[in-house]
């Protein structure tokens, strides 16, 4: 807890308000405090401004993402601001503002929690807010919900000239606790911190009784027939066959990830009539559509009609979509205006079935979904009372292609190699299946864990950080529709797949005359049949992506190496070491690389060898098991010990995009094993 109480206050209040979805989205709004501190330099006391910074979110606000800014001298822009046709060069003035380091980089809406004259302020997106600030008559009925007590202040980008315009009202307007920004959302204000979350929840809870108590049944009109829901099982039938397509066009600009929400709010809005109207008008406060872009793709069939003629008319919009998107900028842009930065949409919505959202991540996919659903809860309050009006296109377009809105995206780190790659990895629940998903995910990549042992897999989906970055599946390779179900969860959480490593194994060690049929039906089953099943999965999910991909098998030394006692296991490795072969040929026109990795001796942390394969390797040659490891190591050209993190470093050398235009390689990862050399 920071030392100075105005800080600790301003956080806990921040934590609070940006905990409950109500109040604002996530990384929506700011909140600040003004209080004194002694200044280093002078050893007298200054009076401080600190404000929630750029890019954070209040529900999980700590002190480092505040900016401090010295009051006096951030108030004394007011003196040589150029006006609003120049006010985006009072940004970098923030910077001569800044006390000591000054903390996070200063928002936009610094000017507004500095020139308001309140202690505290909470500036907030929450949808009984913005559904007043959308409507059609909303300074009518700002009036009529909070009568003077909260004023209107009509639309204006944020910025310098917004903090003024606020500020003016505030002093117009003695007895009002904060404001509606028309298009926007709240301003809330006091002279503590604890009047101003007051003053804020008020304004919150009381807009939303105001059109609960005002509102009209079926703001969105009566329900469409065809486009009532589908059944559970039917929405997520559809949505995982959809979801690899619809990635893939929403991807034709860049790589993206998707996520995927039938929640009961968005599958009431797709029912009802007036949901193309109103999708059409697009989002409003500038939050909600730099995360949707102006408008969804919106699917114009019922939700029983057949999957190929979806699928057609779903192609058909995306490029009808990108030539409006197209059109949009060329209406709008300036010879200052940044480039345009993709014509797919961001949302795509499928009556009956629900909600496809994308960003460079799965948080910022699922964030988006999490954002329109605002939008369609403004839309509901706004046409309950009135009619939805959002903001002029133009000005959308002046918030979307903003020069600072392009300073800040160029602000942020360079993705990682396997950023917006979704893997699924077999037997990821230990070993070298750990490793490699431990790996992927530290290099950007989002994991589907898929192993027998649901336990084991659920404990590597949460180690390597819950939902956002990976689910767990339980998956027999041997089972065919239990592989079918793994690809559609992976669909249903991320979007698709582009990377599948082929790595559940078992081996049972035995003499050609004790192994019996069963132990080489058991392990040809496991690998090669199961490799075959999982790839031709995949395969179908890469196609219809249209992205290309990576199939990569975790073979053997074993594979091209003839040792004794081991006839089951080595054969179903070759199995595996040519199926790469033969699918890279195959799958090579798709733009799917095929290759593999051949370990060896991996024994520290190995499911296998934990399951009997070390002991009884361990006796064939004489050796304790716990001895096993450095015998193996004893044996190679470098005599290094291999762990499955070094087998993990082969999948990304193939996958992090360096060897673009390799397909059909096996890399050995065996510390050197002359007799296993690739002829």
């Amino acid at each position: 807890m920071s030392s100075h109480p105005e800080i600790a206050a301003l956080l806990a209040r921040s934590n609070r308000l940006g905990a409950d979805p109500r109040n604002t989205n996530y990384a929506g709004g700011n909140t600040s405090a003004k209080g004194t501190a002694t200044d280093p330099a002078t050893g007298a006391e200054v009076e401080l401004l600190w404000v929630k910074g750029s890019g954070g979110d209040l529900g999980t606000l700590t002190e480092p993402g505040l900016a401090a800014l010295r009051l006096d001298r951030l108030r004394a822009l007011t003196g040589v601001y150029p006006g609003p046709e120049r006010e985006d060069e009072m940004v970098a003035a923030f910077d001569y503002c800044l006390h000591g380091r000054g903390g996070a980089a200063p928002s936009i809406d610094t000017a507004m929690h500095g020139l308001v004259d309140a202690a505290h302020i909470d500036h907030l997106h929450p949808d009984s807010g913005i559904a007043l600030a959308c409507a059609a008559d909303g300074e009518k009925l700002t009036a009529e919900c909070f009568g003077d007590t909260v004023a209107w202040v009509p639309w204006r980008r944020p910025g310098f000239q917004l903090g003024l315009d606020i500020a003016a009202v505030k002093a117009a307007n003695p007895q009002a606790v904060g404001c509606v920004l028309g298009g926007h959302g709240i301003t809330a204000w006091g002279d503590t911190s604890g009047a101003a979350e007051a003053n804020s929840l008020h304004i919150i809870r009381t807009a939303e009784a105001f059109l609960a108590e005002r509102g009209r049944p079926e703001p969105f009109g009566p329900l469409i027939e065809g486009h009532r829901p589908l059944s559970e099982a039917g929405r997520r039938e559809r949505a995982a066959a959809l979801a690899p397509l619809i990635r893939g066009l929403a991807s034709t600009d860049r790589p993206q990830v998707g996520h995927f929400t039938d929640s009961a709010p968005v599958l009431d809005f797709l029912a009802r009539a007036e949901h193309p109207r109103l999708a059409a008008l697009g989002t409003s406060c500038p939050d909600h559509f730099l995360r949707t872009k102006v408008r969804p793709l919106v699917l114009d069939l019922p939700a029983t009609a057949p999957l190929d003629q979806v699928v057609e008319r779903l192609r058909t919009l995306h490029t009808e979509y990108r030539a409006d998107y197209q059109a949009y900028y060329d209406r709008h842009a300036t010879a200052e205006s940044p480039a345009i930065r993709g014509a797919d949409p961001a949302i795509v919505l499928v009556p009956g079935v629900g909600m496809f959202s994308f960003g460079k991540d799965k948080q910022t996919a699922r964030v988006a979904g999490e954002f329109y659903l605002n939008a369609i809860n403004v839309m509901r309050g706004a046409e309950a009372v009135s009619s939805y009006t959002p903001i002029e296109e133009s000005e959308k377009f002046r918030i979307e292609y903003w020069a600072l809105e392009e300073a800040k995206l160029a602000r942020m780190p360079e993705p990682k190699a396997l950023a917006t790659r979704v893997a699924l990895v077999t037997g990821a629940g230990s070993g070298i299946g750990r490793a490699i998903a431990h790996r992927l995910v530290a290099e950007g990549a989002c994991v589907v864990v898929a192993d027998l042992n649901t336990d084991s897999a659920q404990a590597v989906a949460d180690e390597l950080g819950g939902p956002d970055q990976a689910v767990a599946v339980t998956v027999d390779v041997t089972d065919e529709q239990q592989i079918a179900e793994a690809f559609k969860d992976a669909a249903l959480a991320f979007g698709g797949v582009d990377l599948v490593v082929n790595n559940a194994g078992i081996s049972i060690s035995k003499p050609l005359l004790e192994t019996t049929a069963r132990d080489w039906d058991l392990q040809h089953d496991i690998m090669a049949r199961g490799s075959f099943l999982v790839s031709r999965e995949a395969a179908r999910t890469m196609v219809d992506q249209g992205l290309g991909g990576d199939i990569v098998y975790i073979a053997s030394k074993n594979a091209v190496f003839a040792g004794p006692n081991n006839i089951a296991y080595s054969a179903t490795k070759a199995d595996q070491a040519h199926q790469v072969r033969l699918l890279a040929a195959e799958l090579g026109e798709h733009g799917i690389r095929v290759n593999g990795v051949n370990p060896d001796g991996v024994v520290r942390g190995s499911g296998i060898f934990a399951a009997g394969w070390g002991a009884q390797r361990a006796a064939t040659y004489g050796i304790a098991e716990d001895k096993l490891g450095e015998f193996y190591a004893q044996r190679t050209i470098l005599k290094r010990e291999v762990l499955p993190e070094h087998v993990a470093n082969a999948v990304f050398a193939l996958t992090g995009g360096d060897l673009t235009h390799t397909t059909g390689l096996h890399i050995p990862v065996d510390a050197g094993v002359a007799a296993a050399f690739l002829r």
